[in-house]
């Protein structure tokens, strides 16, 4: 509280000291002067650090522009780019020539065009680039070491604080745009599989793709990569501690290795809470374990909750995704789970991720209404029809309309494994497991589809 007071009242003095001076004479040159306020003397002071980190900041930035390859860069939906298809920014991170940009700047270029704040051109190679992370890393030969910035450490970045944005908007070289962090941690915006971006206001637009976001001590704490269409002041960034771990990778060896645990996982919202006796997000559901991988051969089950990696805290799919994500093949983890609402940690072996898909997310609209489902046992001819690779269970020949079961994501041709975590091959097993359940209680079932299964929580309104 002491702190914002201080703030506020800087703030004041700055305000009325600038009023007072620049009301007592407006053509006068902006010098510090005698009888300069203290207000005046602090904006003076706070615009110099701003103006010293711009000018020293720009020379790391270059131009880009793909020059060979049969695409230039992919069109995201939320940034579109009206000069040369594929043209953005980059930042030397490396005296040495090596530079770091957007996936999608570069597209399937193998060449790329680099123009320097000195007006000087050179031809970039790829080194190699992530589509993950939506990160490329070029590499240029210069005749002398090359102006160039350092990375910042991310995970002190604070909502609030100030950032500097530098890029080339709509081919104006080396624009500067000052504004703050409005928000970190930003996932589910759909532009790469591992996000984690810092939002700021600090004006991106076309062509800022790739180029770098300074904290106030000329640290990348960021690589731009794209705003949202339409919408002032949103802009994202990605991590550099982030990047830079994509980066010494794609250095080193030219692509990026990830740990793979074998899990499909959903979020764990209130209803499936409450099925499981946890807290909401206090993990994420596991959903399916594929067989001969780590988690299988670790011991982990469907319907175990977990809840941290080596001690980071495990609240969403996608944090999980990047977490395991972050660890190499090869590494032992230490993995947290709840099962039966006692607390486990099993050392998982991590082997090295292909792509495999690992999140099922459902429609989280609920509407207590009837249950809506017809069932019928499975034959082989329906398990060809609905693409599934079992040989037994209880699918599902209707879903009623505004039902529970259709708002909950269920429809024709979903295979039910389980009720309440009681296994059920056959209709008379489905039968009698929900013949169980009490009017108005809940139902916890294990959907498979075709190759991916999940939970669901359905309420019933029968006996």
């Amino acid at each position: 509280m002491r702190t914002w007071h201080i703030l506020i009242c800087l703030g004041f003095l700055a305000w009325q000291g600038a009023q007072t001076a620049w009301a007592a004479s407006a053509v006068e040159p902006v010098a510090l002067k005698s009888s300069d306020s203290p207000g005046l003397r602090l904006l003076e002071e706070i615009q110099t650090v701003i103006t010293d980190l711009a000018e020293s900041a720009k020379p790391s930035v270059v131009n880009l522009i793909p020059l060979s390859g049969p695409g230039r860069g992919r069109d995201l939906a939320q940034e579109r780019l009206p000069n040369a298809s594929g043209s953005g920014s980059g930042v030397v991170i490396d005296p040495n020539g090596y530079i770091v940009t957007n996936n999608h700047v570069i597209g399937e270029a193998t060449e790329i065009e680099v123009r320097f704040s000195d007006t000087s051109k050179l031809i970039a190679q790829v080194v190699g680039k992530d589509q993950d992370t939506d990160l490329a890393v070029l590499k240029v030969t210069a005749s002398h070491p090359l102006s160039s910035a350092k990375f910042g450490d991310s995970s002190g970045v604070r909502v609030g604080q100030w950032v500097l944005a530098v890029g080339n908007p709509f081919g104006l070289d080396r624009t500067v745009t000052l504004g703050v962090v409005s928000g970190i941690g930003r996932e589910n915006i759909n532009l790469s599989r591992y996000e984690n971006f810092i939002q700021t206001d600090a004006s991106i637009n076309p062509g800022n793709s790739g180029g770098p976001l300074f904290n106030l001590r000329g640290e990348i704490i960021g690589i731009n990569t794209a705003i949202i269409n339409f919408a002032q002041g949103i802009g994202f960034a990605i991590p550099s501690n982030m990047a830079k771990h994509v980066i010494q990778q794609l250095i080193a060896q030219g692509r990026v290795t990830r740990g793979w645990l074998g899990v499909g996982i959903q979020p764990l919202t209130v209803e499936l809470a409450r099925k499981f006796g946890v807290k909401e997000n206090e993990g994420v559901l596991i959903n399916e374990v594929f067989e001969k991988d780590p988690a299988a051969a670790a011991g982990i089950k469907p319907g175990d909750i977990l809840t941290r990696i080596d001690g980071t805290v495990i609240d969403t799919p996608s944090r999980l995704s990047r977490v395991v994500a972050g660890l190499l093949p090869g590494a032992t983890a230490k993995v947290e789970i709840v099962r039966d609402q006692q607390r486990l940690v099993l050392d998982v072996a991590l082997i090295e991720r292909h792509d495999h898909a690992v999140t099922t997310s459902l429609p989280q609209t609920r509407t207590e209404v009837k249950l809506g489902l017809d069932v019928q046992d499975l034959t082989t001819s329906l398990a060809d029809k609905f693409k599934l690779r079992e040989s037994r269970g209880v699918l599902i020949a209707k879903v009623e309309p505004g039902s529970l079961a259709q708002a909950e994501g269920l429809h024709e041709g979903d295979l039910i494994k389980e009720v309440n975590r009681v296994d059920v091959g056959s209709v008379g097993e489905f039968s009698h497991a929900v013949s169980k359940v009490r009017r108005g209680d809940t139902i916890l079932l294990r959907v498979l589809r075709e190759s991916r299964a999940f939970y669901v929580v359905l309420k019933s309104t029968e006996p």
